[in-house]
């Protein structure tokens, strides 16, 4: 089994990534390997050893991604993954020692997100499971938004007030802000928005975050010293709120 160590985050890490897997394996030497490598990364994990375990662990709800073994003890991976792909939508990636050519089109056809074989690099798990959970997360931010105070076009990258001033976002402001929509009343880590922007971890010496937050809050914000929208999470990054006394921000 891979024992290299997954990229880890630092505890500053906010909850917008926080996802739930059910490890699916008969072995418990690799349910722990999944179980340390997969909390390093920040997320939630649930065990399960059969197909009956698998089963209550989805019964029981707040399961966002199975890693499943192909072979248990008291029931088939491959129909298992086919049974789940036809009842629920929650991606499947198999961890399997069976990796010839046409086990792994079978799972791929029976409806799995993706196939990884054993013994796996522990860094490789990580980077698929990140890639098939942002495809099924990745929401649509509306293309304009209305706020009390101005309006705001994303497709274009403009503010235009409601006095008549407009200003223009930096191609950075308006990701930012696309981001905060697609999490609204979620806290982001200062190191969850360097990773989806910028695809690294965030250093704590570094204030390029907190600089881009300060002028997008001047342009979208009523009062940018005061601000009701974008909301600082002391030592761990901010929230978007989209309601406030004056105003609610809609599409």
């Amino acid at each position: 089994m891979g024992t290299n160590a997954g990229p880890g985050r630092n505890d500053t890490r906010g909850t917008m990534f926080k996802k739930t897997i059910l490890v699916v394996d008969d072995e418990a030497e690799v349910r722990s390997i999944l179980r340390k490598l997969l909390e390093t990364e920040g997320w939630r994990v649930r065990e399960a050893a059969d197909m009956n375990g698998m089963i209550a662990e989805l019964d029981a709800g707040g399961v966002d991604l199975v890693s499943l073994d192909l072979e248990l003890g008291d029931g088939d991976g491959l129909s298992l993954a086919r049974d789940l792909r036809a009842k629920q939508n929650i991606p499947v990636v198999i961890i399997s020692g069976h990796g010839a050519p046409d086990t792994r089109a079978q799972g791929l056809v029976a409806g799995a997100d993706d196939f990884i074989v054993k013994p796996f690099d522990s860094r490789e798990v990580v980077i698929r499971i990140h890639r098939v959970l942002d495809r099924y997360e990745r929401p649509k931010s509306p293309a304009e938004l209305s706020i009390d105070h101005a309006r705001v076009d994303l497709k274009r990258g403009r503010v235009v007030h409601h006095d008549g001033r407009s200003e223009d976002l930096t191609p950075f402001e308006a990701k930012l802000l696309e981001l905060f929509l697609k999490h609204p009343e979620q806290v982001i880590s200062r190191d969850e928005i360097n990773r989806a922007l910028h695809g690294r971890e965030w250093s704590p010496y570094d204030r390029t975050i907190d600089g881009h937050v300060a002028r997008l809050r001047r342009k979208i914000e009523p009062d940018g010293d005061a601000p009701r929208l974008i909301r600082s999470v002391r030592g761990v990054g901010y929230v978007f709120i989209p309601e406030n006394e004056s105003g609610t921000l809609q599409p």
